[in-house]
């Protein structure tokens, strides 16, 4: 059974070491170097009165995924940038439906008007799960360098809320 609520501070290393082990993995993120509980706690006060973030847990309150959203700077002030991981393993099990209902709400009850998803071309779990959830494509950025010079394309895809 997989539960989903706000994380509270024993959660963060679980949801760091979820996070690179996708990192390790490659190809999904354009993160690229492994983050600690700390890092999290950081970006988790960026703009805190307008981000978002929800865990889903298990029955043994294991972190199998997580999802946030948050003001961005490329953005106008009424859309969100989204962020979501789950579980290596774990995808299509209905984690990320799950978070992403909590975050829908959260998005509405902070006044957003859409939430932007900006995805690797090259992730086509990715692509394939903001789809699904209704997201619609508006814009692309070709040769994205990421911050281990790696180039990639990136697809923009927008849910009205």
């Amino acid at each position: 059974m997989i539960t989903v609520r706000r994380p509270i501070p024993l959660d963060l290393p679980d949801m760091a070491r979820l996070l690179n082990e996708i990192i390790a993995e490659g190809g999904t993120t354009a993160l690229t170097r492994p983050v600690t509980g700390d890092d999290l706690a950081e970006w988790m006060q960026f703009c805190a009165d307008r981000n978002a973030w929800h865990v889903a847990v298990d029955a043994q309150e294991k972190v199998v995924g997580f999802q946030w959203i948050e003001p961005e700077d490329s953005l106008p002030a009424e859309a969100a940038n989204i962020a979501t991981f789950v579980q290596i393993g774990q995808t299509g099990l209905g984690i990320g439906s799950k978070l992403f209902d909590a975050t829908r709400k959260a998005a509405k009850a902070m006044r957003y008007v859409w939430i932007n998803a900006n995805i690797r071309a090259d992730n086509e779990g990715g692509l394939i799960y903001y789809q699904s959830r209704g997201f619609q494509d508006y814009g692309r950025i070709e040769g994205y360098e990421m911050a281990n010079g790696q180039i990639v394309d990136k697809c923009l895809k927008r849910y009205d809320l």
